[in-house]
């Protein structure tokens, strides 16, 4: 060692553990030199280029910390982007704040969101086995450390829940604690090769290249061979996920066959030439395109209230098996995509009927759908808009008492839908509001009623449709069609009493879709109708 090299490192050895080191940048003996004396130095260019700015310590145990990433890592989730769906749902309005916030900095808006939002922090997509990484680190007497991005207020709820970090290191509205400044944060307290961090992303390269061992959690091929060609790689673990098949369930398809009501015009209006099923088949495109995003826009804006359900928490979102944010963009693009093809293809007022479904749809997700009674006539109304865009799509006027029919039929399937909600809730025990609910358990036997009442009352509405002096026109044998009734008044009574046994585990139209002898019911109309013409 050079006199001066050794006159430095005594000099540095008798300084205090943490101290800052200003050398030119083209030095060539900075870092090398602290890593061989055994000092642990980390550098970083100043912005003028000419300098580099280096923190050294005494080098500690590589076996004695764990630090653990929350975003992507700890949970299959981002709380940010979870926590800004949340507070829409709450407060729709509140996205007229969101520029200021961000205006202030990330920081800001991530700290904002969350003393604005209510995330279910027992009920987050946790990672089993960066749990038992951590259960092991704990077992071996390391200390565990969260090092989060995310916000100090959900990082503290998230380490109070599990009870297992002994420090937490989180955005606090000044400080977005990602990339570098994690990394330096991190560098400081325990220094270089300091630590061992699980992380998950592009923003934990630079963290994983001053840590002893880089662990990765479900982290894209990219960013994993970047980390492998930087970092000391000794864990990698990815989580078996079939994105594209989530992304297909969460589409809902089966959940298309409600557009077939767009057909019901073609049907009841006698209109079977081909370029009326061409313009009703594309008017169910559009509509299937539209309903899709919607759903996503629903499930994205219900993941909190769906993690606490007993069958929703397996939908893609709430389950974290599909990214939110591809969420978002998709669902986008599926309405940007339905209502184009509306406005190139289709006539104007088809156009407004389906706007006029986006719109409602989306007032459902944001707000109604909390509201008592509104929210099922709010249903009934989207059934029934699709009726009515069958039939503007193919420029006929929709029939008055179909229209009728139509209203109350679903109003009975929406009060099923609320009645098994209830019922699943009162078996469990619970008496208070549901979640994300207007409705009580004890509001059963209320909603039974209205619904079997709206159910019989609709059949009356057909019969009413049968003795039209425009249907008599329209049929040859009009008097096969009181057969309907007998059947129509079967299949509302056995949906109900299935309802009322506990036997309603779906959405009533997916029963339908299932169900064997709803879709025997549905041939025996279609053959009615069929006959009559």
């Amino acid at each position: 060692m050079s006199k001066r090299r050794e006159s430095v490192y005594l000099s540095l050895k008798n300084l205090p553990s943490q101290v800052f080191v200003v050398l030119e940048a083209g030095c060539r003996w900075g870092t090398d030199f602290f890593n061989i004396m055994g000092l642990n130095m980390y550098t970083a260019p100043f912005d003028s280029g000419r300098f580099c700015i280096g923190k050294f310590r005494p080098m500690e145990s590589s076996n004695s910390v764990l630090v653990v990433d929350l975003d992507g890592t700890l949970v299959s989730t981002d709380a940010l982007v979870e926590s800004g769906l949340d507070f829409l749902h709450q407060h729709p309005a509140g996205i007229l704040r969101l520029p200021g916030w961000l205006r202030s900095g990330k920081a800001m808006l991530k700290q904002s969101l969350a003393n604005n939002s209510s995330l279910c922090i027992e009920k987050l997509p946790y990672n089993d086995y960066v749990l038992e990484l951590i259960r092991q680190a704990k077992q071996s007497g390391k200390r565990v450390v969260l090092a989060t991005a995310s916000d100090q207020a959900i990082a503290r709820a998230v380490a109070d829940h599990l009870g297992c970090f002994d420090e937490v290191i989180a955005s606090d509205g000044g400080t977005n604690l990602s990339a570098a400044r994690k990394r330096d944060a991190l560098v400081q307290r325990f220094g270089v090769r300091g630590f061992d961090y699980i992380g998950n992303s592009s923003d934990d390269l630079l963290v994983w290249q001053a840590s002893e061992h880089a662990i990765l959690i479900d982290t894209p091929a990219r960013v994993a061979r970047a980390a492998r060609r930087t970092a000391n790689v000794s864990d990698e673990y990815s989580t078996q996920k079939t994105p594209l098949l989530a992304f297909l369930k969460a589409l809902r398809p089966h959940q298309w066959a409600k557009n077939g009501l767009i057909f019901v015009p073609l049907m009841t209006a006698h209109a079977f030439s081909v370029d009326a099923l061409g313009v009703a088949l594309l008017a169910f495109v559009c509509f299937c395109l539209v309903a899709s995003g919607t759903y996503l826009i629903n499930d994205l804006l219900d993941i909190q209230d769906d993690r606490q359900h007993p069958s929703k928490c397996k939908r893609p979102f709430a389950a974290a098996t599909l990214d939110p944010l591809t969420g978002i963009w998709s669902a986008l693009l599926l309405v940007a995509v339905g209502v184009l093809l509306g406005v190139m293809l289709l006539p104007p007022l088809f156009v407004l009927s389906l706007i006029a479904y986006l719109v409602i749809t989306l007032a459902y997700s944001l707000v109604l759908k909390s509201m008592m009674a509104v929210d099922v006539i709010t249903l009934t109304v989207l059934y029934t808009l699709r009726i009515v865009a069958g039939s503007v799509a193919i420029e006929t006027e929709p029939t008055f008492w179909i229209l009728t029919f139509s209203l109350f039929i679903f109003l009975s399937l929406a009060l099923v839908k609320r009645f098994a909600e209830l019922q699943q809730a009162r078996n469990k025990g619970e008496t208070g509001k549901s979640a994300g609910r207007g409705y009580y358990p004890s509001d059963m036997e209320m909603v039974a009623a209205m619904g079997v009442g709206n159910g019989y009352l609709s059949i009356l509405f057909f019969a009413l449709y049968i003795q039209d002096a425009a249907t008599i026109v329209l049929y040859s044998h009009p008097q096969w069609l009181w057969l309907i009734c007998p059947v129509l008044m079967y299949w509302v009574t056995r949906l109900w009493l299935l309802t009322h046994r506990g036997e309603m585990h779906d959405d009533p139209v997916v029963f339908a879709i299932k169900d064997k002898v709803s879709l025997v019911t549905l041939l025996m109309i279609m053959a009615v109708f069929g006959a009559a013409i």
